[in-house]
């Protein structure tokens, strides 16, 4: 969401430096020098300032060339039943991401199973892409991937799982011009996204 926009960004400010770092879990941004960070799950208490910035929905998606081979799940509880799935490592627990289905007030919990885990959204798109397994990436992550037909998206009538995007800061009075500036980039990215 924000790679394809930072060349402009940092076009409008020749002055400032730019530092990302990707990781699975937020860590004291003070202490460790940061700014700013954006972060996707409910905020825990802390003394950081928490924007929520959009929220995006959990897509349950495959592979043409994995339903060509294993066939396509029905209901979220056909999974159950012999399909291989790729896990997510919450960074939290450090176990994988229960997998479940929303549809108005209904819930569906389903035990799923695959052997491969893995804590990055770029792999478990890729493995899926390449036919593995069926993955449940954020609808943000694969927009393109499910309009051009290199994803399938499995269960259309359980989307009502969304997951939030939140923008952390420390300071709510004053912030820098540079972290002022990157607030507002932040937040105007997250709104032509959605």
């Amino acid at each position: 969401m924000f790679a394809p926009r930072l060349a402009a960004f940092l076009a409008a400010y020749p002055e400032l430096e730019v530092e990302v770092a990707v990781r699975d879990r937020i860590g004291n941004l003070v202490t460790e020098g940061f700014d700013a960070a954006v972060w996707f799950g409910e905020p825990a208490p802390s003394g950081l300032v928490a924007r929520r910035l959009l929220d995006t929905r959990i897509v349950t998606c495959a592979s043409p060339a994995y339903l060509a081979r294993h066939g396509r799940p029905r209901h979220p509880r056909d999974l159950a039943r012999g399909h291989t799935c790729i896990h997510f490592v919450d960074p939290r627990t450090g176990l994988p991401f229960d997998w479940e289905f929303h549809r108005g007030g209904t819930r569906v919990q389903v035990t799923v199973t695959g052997r491969l885990l893995v804590n990055d959204v770029a792999t478990a798109i890729g493995a899926c892409l390449g036919g593995y397994g069926i993955a449940q990436p954020m609808e943000l992550s694969i927009g393109e991937l499910l309009r051009d037909g290199a994803l399938v998206e499995l269960f259309p009538r359980w989307q009502d799982e969304r997951f939030p995007l939140y923008l952390y800061h420390p300071s709510r009075h004053l912030p820098p011009a540079k972290l002022r500036a990157f607030i507002d980039f932040v937040v105007a990215s997250s709104r032509e996204s959605r």
